[in-house]
């Protein structure tokens, strides 16, 4: 038996996937499949919208502004991460973009940032960071794209925070123990900013009855490093990597 060749450029539409389904593109998609990866009618192109899993696809109609795909089979099944939020105060647009996209390929359900006390990046473009998601979620394999939020105040979130999902509080000025014993669910991972949590921060994090308090070793670790390392810490002891 022939194996039907597979794609390998992957890209995210907000289209329904089914067999035989047409998936028109837009100018941008068209522009980039057409213009830059020089595909052409009869080319592959795997498809993924967050819901129906990866299809493979081929060009039906290729044009400089537009184009259409058509799905042939499904090559992967839908498959959600764990129920993981990742919070972080961002910081410079690089290393916050890096957070973003390392959240993506490792795991998180959905993405909140948050300004602390000692936030010192006050704005975020929150499409340009979703957008962002998107190309992790593409060149990453995987059929799930989390939602990036609009920035809120972490005492705003904390203030609305559901009963039943647990908290990882990493505090690099706190002792702490690490997650054994902690029990599966719904999590959420607290990543501070440059300049630590306040001490009315760290009163109200502690207090929290769903909140653990975890260290990430002996040296302090700047934002990205640190959101990376806690997120393999979980996924290593909570996650899907276990």
């Amino acid at each position: 038996m022939v194996r039907p060749v597979m794609a390998k450029v992957r890209l995210y539409v907000e289209h329904a996937l089914g067999a035989a389904q047409p998936v028109p593109l837009t100018r941008e998609q068209a522009h980039y499949l057409f213009g830059v990866m020089r595909l052409g009618q009869g080319d592959r192109v795997a498809l993924f919208n967050g819901a129906d899993g990866e299809w493979q696809a081929e060009v039906a109609e290729a044009g400089k502004k537009g184009g259409i795909l058509v799905c042939a089979e499904q090559s992967a099944p839908q498959a959600l991460p764990p129920d993981l939020w990742l919070m972080f105060a961002p910081v410079k647009k690089a290393r916050t973009d890096f957070i973003v996209e390392k959240a993506v390929e490792m795991g998180a359900r959905r993405i909140l940032p948050v300004t602390t006390d000692h936030t010192n990046s006050e704005r975020i473009r929150q499409d340009r960071l979703q957008a962002h998601a998107i190309e992790a979620a593409e060149q990453c394999g995987g059929t799930f794209v989390p939602e990036v939020a609009e920035m809120a105040r972490l005492a705003d979130v904390l203030a609305r925070w559901p009963d039943n999902r647990q908290l990882m509080f990493c505090d690099e000025a706190a002792g702490g123990g690490g997650l054994a014993g902690a029990a599966r669910g719904p999590w959420a991972i607290l990543i501070g900013p440059e300049g630590g949590f306040s001490q009315s921060e760290r009163a109200r994090l502690t207090a929290m009855p769903q909140a653990i308090t975890v260290s990430l070793g002996p040296r302090i670790l700047r934002a990205d490093t640190a959101a990376v390392a806690a997120m393999t810490l979980w996924q290593t002891t909570l996650g899907d990597w276990t």
